[in-house]
């Protein structure tokens, strides 16, 4: 009993310190700049963005291709993980349904965002057309964010009729809440075999879906037929980027999660040690397919095709490629495959490095292409010929990147981050083990 008393008391969600609310604080105001930056952006049209007639996705869509990739990890991963029964994934699998949830929900805020007239959105399902991208994107992302969602609140069920037991003198309306929320679970043999079986079901349905969404989300590039994204290993290519990106989030958050919340007894180097095992063969499959999005068109590309590869590897652009390359891929790849790099402190700075890398690769995804348009670009205005993200779309970008962060802080601070009754009932069965051994 007074095992089961420390682990409630644990891993129960607690309230924000200093640092926690000066952390809060500041994501709401770059949130409120943002939105500020946004209606100025409504009232004055996109003429305050430094997209144009070449450009004209630009940065935004660079920012929701991240989300995209980003969402893959809680999805995927944890689908298998769940699936396979692999029980050291118990303490990280809801951080990473976490994850998800807040990458997916901002990938589709983002769209609605990059749209220069947001009130005609209902004309994207009133004239769907099934033979453009588009619609698919339109479809796919609300049911990856509904399921996204059931993913994480099915198994959170159980832990929700703790906390409203643990805060019903503490705080009443919280327990309240948690009560609602956790559909009066007694954790009965009924209840916990319909839990099982939806998870089950959910963990099925993710996987294809979570596949179909970065295949669209790379078919969205693809069937443009534009120089630079003309290629049939876009979808495999999305895919095995967004394994990176995902991973190198969940790594980062988690490390976080651990220190702020003291859970080194249960978030352990072993983890760690799994995680960065994993990083590697992310790592190493998408340099896998960069190299053949980038090496192969060097020896068979017409003029058109090379002059882009110039920009990538010695021009403009040279610089945040060879960073991606070998700072986001190479050298985390190599620092990993030794055990003293995949420690927690180390972990956590490439994680952050392959994020930060993760996010200039679909900028460069989409730029540099643009800027090699179909029709000839002599006699256009000069500041088409180039293009970098204005103030507006700077502080519009950095709010959605904070709402993210908002949306998963907020998660972490009313639920627990571990699950509760599933460590419980590890730790019982781990004992028993034990104690049969005896």
């Amino acid at each position: 009993m007074k095992n089961y008393d420390k682990l409630i008391s644990d891993l129960v969600p607690k309230k924000f310190g200093k640092l926690g609310v000066i952390w809060t604080s500041s994501l709401l105001v770059i949130i409120i700049i943002g939105i500020v930056a946004y209606i100025d952006q409504l009232i004055k049209g996109q003429v305050v963005t430094n997209m144009r007639d070449y450009a004209l996705w630009g940065i935004y869509i660079s920012n929701f291709v991240f989300f995209v990739a980003t969402s893959f990890v809680g999805s995927v991963t944890v689908a298998i993980l769940r699936l396979t029964h692999n029980e050291w994934r118990t303490p990280i699998v809801r951080i990473a349904e976490i994850i998800t949830l807040a990458a997916i929900v901002m990938a589709g805020i983002t769209i609605m965002i990059d749209m220069a007239r947001p009130d005609r959105l209902l004309n994207l399902f009133i004239h769907a057309r099934l033979q453009s991208p588009i619609t698919w994107d339109v479809i796919i992302i609300p049911t990856s964010i509904a399921i996204s969602f059931l993913l994480l609140y099915f198994p959170l069920i159980p832990d929700l009729a703790i906390l409203k037991d643990h805060f019903k003198d503490e705080s009443p309306f919280l327990s309240k809440w948690y009560g609602k929320l956790s559909l009066n679970w007694t954790g009965s043999k009924a209840q916990k075999a319909i839990q099982t079986k939806s998870i089950q079901i959910i963990a099925l349905m993710i996987i294809p879906i979570s596949l179909i969404l970065q295949t669209v989300d790379a078919w969205l590039f693809s069937t443009t037929y534009r120089i630079g994204w003309d290629s049939t290993n876009m979808g495999a290519y999305f895919i095995s980027g967004a394994f990176v990106a995902g991973i190198g989030a969940l790594i980062t958050v988690i490390y976080v999660v651990r220190r702020v919340y003291k859970l080194e007894n249960y978030i352990t180097e072993f983890h760690f040690d799994k995680l960065g095992k994993l990083l590697v063969l992310a790592c190493l499959t998408y340099l896998y397919f960069n190299i053949n999005e980038y090496l192969i068109p060097v020896f068979t590309a017409k003029k058109g095709e090379l002059e882009h590869l110039d920009v990538l590897f010695t021009g403009h652009y040279a610089f945040l490629f060879w960073f991606v390359i070998i700072g986001g891929l190479i050298i985390p790849s190599i620092v990993l495959l030794f055990k003293k790099g995949r420690k927690p402190l180390p972990m956590f700075i490439i994680g952050l490095v392959v994020v930060i890398a993760s996010w200039w690769k679909r900028y460069l995804i989409v730029t540099p292409t643009l800027l090699h348009p179909f029709m000839p670009i002599q006699g256009v205005p000069e500041s088409w010929h180039h293009y970098f993200p204005s103030i507006h779309e700077w502080l519009i970008t950095l709010a959605t990147l904070a709402m993210a962060l908002l949306i998963i802080t907020m998660l972490v601070r009313y639920l627990p981050v571990i699950p509760i009754q599933k460590t419980a009932d590890e730790q019982e069965l781990l004992k028993n083990v034990k104690n049969t051994k005896s």
